[in-house]
């Protein structure tokens, strides 16, 4: 079982993000914040649950956190600001959304910019540790991958309803064959080794 908060003394936000890793599509954010006493023996980190139990788990975090927002940043905002930059943004935009201000924040990774003056604890695979930050990283996740569906409808040609816009052989393929739609990310080479074709 996760455990539940890094430190009991303030109300601390649980923040992820999805889609640093994809040639086209929005990076996605999300902040939770679950109350000290919360516990949960199947919440996790998205990419080891499949695909039917993040949306169940989604409907349970929306309703047992306290509070929890979803925010993005734009493939012209990665372009203009570089995918670090715009995955930081994204998660400030989460945290102005929550409905409830946090008093300490957790984010999964190893940097992070800070976020107005409220302390921060950057923790390396932080969705396998802590539920607030596997729940961000499920929201983040399904609403990442909700936007990707809807975009799908209008670009079939790049197989986004299975890839989700990461750099699969048939969307690289893809963009090759048919260019960049604006949703693509132009900063992103097509054949730059450091996309993975495992992402998916």
């Amino acid at each position: 079982m996760l455990l539940s908060t890094f430190q009991n003394e303030l109300i601390e936000a649980g923040c992820d993000e999805a889609g640093r890793g994809c040639l086209a599509g929005p990076v996605f954010a999300a902040a939770v914040i679950f109350s000290s006493s919360f516990k949960h023996g199947i919440l996790n980190d998205s990419k080891i649950l499949s695909a039917a139990q993040r949306y169940d788990l989604r409907e349970m975090i929306e309703n047992e956190a306290l509070a929890f927002a979803v925010a993005s940043a734009s493939a012209e905002e990665i372009d203009q600001i570089n995918i670090l930059n715009a995955s930081f943004l994204a998660i400030h935009r989460a945290l102005d959304a929550l409905k409830m201000q946090a008093e300490y924040i957790l984010v999964d990774g190893n940097r992070f910019r800070r976020y107005q003056n409220i302390p921060h604890q950057c923790v390396i695979k932080g969705d396998g540790k802590y539920l607030s930050i596997a729940a961000a990283s499920i929201l983040a996740k399904t609403y990442r991958d909700d936007y990707m569906d809807n975009l799908a409808n209008e670009h079939p040609e790049y197989d986004w309803l299975k890839n989700k816009g990461y750099p699969t052989k048939r969307h690289r393929d893809a963009v090759l064959k048919y260019g960049l739609t604006p949703h693509h990310r132009k900063t992103f080479r097509i054949t730059d080794p450091q996309l993975s074709l495992s992402f998916v």
